[in-house]
């Protein structure tokens, strides 16, 4: 039935095309020709997001994009324009960045594993999407930037993801010079996982999804909502805390499956439990 439904939407898009291949659920932004992040393309991110939650039958979510760019960002004009308010934008301005903190926020704190499949051209807070996924796959005709600074604005927010996935001296770069970098160069910076021809981007992360969606559900929760908590923890903490979820993960049914079934060499069975 989830299968049916992700493929209803799809047939009427609004801003975004989502479809589902078995369990996994693909995303991919259709507002051309910038994708930039409006509101209205947050919330629905957000809504598709947070369906996805608690549904079982999604156990990889891939973000992609239609058309020539990945996604340029905030709609500058949508917001530019608000500038003829009372308060000069500040209330409209306040709720676009709210949104948008929440959406990334959701995006690492998702039960489910999100992967970023880029093409063409992610900047600013295109780029931060990116940047706050589990893992990112880019064609090698992708390029990155968070230009903002070119246009009298620093990308703050963006910066918050940026902070968290690559070297600080990496991210100040990126940041200050307002520069594009090429598919390349973000592998080296640890923005993204892999490069690969455009011609094979679709196909290598749906491998990479599969693979992922083939682990233990719950497996997959308790391990990468672990990573990010003990990221931000001091070393004993984290060890503590890690050991913790450790002895947790042992107790559960999939643990005891998936030892059991490599004992006897077989494929396990998962629950989710």
């Amino acid at each position: 039935m989830a299968e049916v439904l992700a493929l209803k939407r799809a047939e009427f898009p609004g801003p975004l095309h989502v479809e589902q291949h078995g369990e996994v659920l693909r995303i991919a932004l259709a507002n051309p020709p910038a994708n930039a992040l409006s509101i209205a393309v947050m919330e629905a991110l957000q809504g598709e997001l947070d369906r996805a939650r608690d549904d079982r039958a999604v156990r990889v979510i891939v973000l992609a994009a239609t058309g020539k760019l990945f996604s340029g960002g905030h709609d500058l004009k949508e917001m530019n324009a608000r500038r003829a308010d009372a308060d000069g934008g500040k209330a409209f301005f306040e709720k676009t960045f709210a949104i948008c903190s929440r959406l990334m926020q959701s995006i690492v704190r998702h039960p489910k594993p999100v992967i970023a499949e880029v093409d063409g051209v992610a900047t600013a807070a295109g780029c931060q999407l990116v940047a706050s996924c589990d893992l990112a796959i880019a064609s090698d005709q992708a390029t990155f930037g968070v230009n903002g600074i070119n246009v009298g604005l620093f990308c703050t927010t963006p910066g918050v993801a940026l902070a968290r996935g690559l070297q600080p001296k990496h991210a100040m770069e990126m940041l200050l010079t307002g520069e594009m970098i090429d598919a390349s160069s973000a592998r080296e910076f640890g923005l993204v996982n892999r490069v690969v021809p455009r011609e094979y981007l679709n196909q290598i992360v749906m491998k990479y999804a599969q693979t992922i969606a083939s682990k233990s559900p719950l497996t997959l929760k308790l391990g990468k909502e672990a990573f990010y908590a003990q990221a931000e923890m001091g070393l004993a903490q984290a060890y503590e805390y890690a050991s913790r979820v450790m002895v947790e993960n042992m107790l559960a049914c999939d643990a005891k499956e998936g030892i059991d079934a490599f004992i006897a060499k077989r494929d396990p069975k998962w629950t989710g439990e």
